[in-house]
């Protein structure tokens, strides 16, 4: 890694970091919020009736193992959700994917390397980015969650112990979704190729995961999705599976691995 290109990398983004942790910080705090409202409303009670006499699927009452009738699962619901998923990819996929191809097709790329930095260290120093910023914008939102279930006399029901551990599992999901992003990235000349081939990539894990939990007969297809190995539910009851980290950890080595032997022997002509 290049401490001065890591840095360089960090102050470039802070203005987007601040606007993406204030958004998933807002985020954390609708979660407890509605929550809140569900359970201490006649609304709230009417609409768990609706839910307890088979009206709906519990596959839709439930959607991705979260459930809005217990703190827990209504905080597991906001770290499935789409919105949550599309802001945390600013990072994990927007990024990444723009870091070098971006850089390639606008012509700016060489600039970088005809300093004495080599393309490891390089890719070293967007990947250390990437788990920096990352990992800071998923921590406003469980700084948002633990705030609001304060404020809302609801902290008590949820093991404060086990909040860490959600954080670092969402953060080896996203690192290796940003991962599979920076290897395309590296990999293509055109930022649409590697877009295109990581959106792909993104798009059919998470509907492979969702189509599982609200369609039985699609059950299969789950382990075959990056997002079957967070189960912010599991974790927050003390039943996560260890496997999930292990494997994001994995696939995100081999992914780096692939990488690292990609970059440094690509012939970057110049643009065209």
């Amino acid at each position: 890694m290049d401490r001065v290109l890591f840095i360089r990398t960090l102050q470039a983004q802070r203005s987007k970091l601040l606007i993406v942790a204030v958004a998933l910080g807002i985020w954390g705090v609708l979660m407890p919020l509605i929550y809140a409202q569900l359970i201490d409303t006649p609304l709230g009670a009417r609409f768990k009736e609706m839910i307890d006499s088979g009206l709906f699927p519990a596959q839709f009452a439930q959607f991705g193992g979260g459930n809005l009738f217990t703190l827990p699962g209504s905080i597991a619901l906001g770290f499935i959700h789409p919105i949550f998923v599309a802001i945390v990819c600013v990072f994990a996929i927007g990024f990444t994917v723009a870091a070098v191809a971006g850089e390639r097709q606008r012509g700016t790329l060489e600039v970088v390397l005809a300093r004495p930095i080599s393309r490891r260290k390089a890719y070293g120093s967007l990947l250390g980015a990437t788990i920096v910023l990352v990992g800071l914008a998923i921590l406003a939102m469980v700084a948002g969650t633990l705030a609001s279930s304060a404020v809302f006399g609801k902290l008590d029901e949820l093991d404060l112990g086990q909040v860490p551990l959600l954080w670092l599992n969402t953060v080896l999901l996203y690192i290796a979704l940003g991962s599979v992003a920076l290897a395309a990235s590296v990999s293509f000349d055109r930022l649409a190729q590697a877009l295109g081939i990581t959106l792909g990539f993104a798009l059919v894990s998470y509907f492979f995961q969702i189509l599982g939990s609200l369609w039985p007969d699609a059950e299969p297809l789950q382990p075959f999705s990056l997002f079957h190995y967070l189960d912010p539910a599991a974790i927050l009851d003390g039943t996560g599976d260890p496997f999930d980290l292990v494997l994001l950890a994995l696939v995100t080595l081999l992914v780096v691995g692939w990488a690292l032997v990609v970059f440094p022997r690509r012939d970057l002509a110049a643009p065209s």
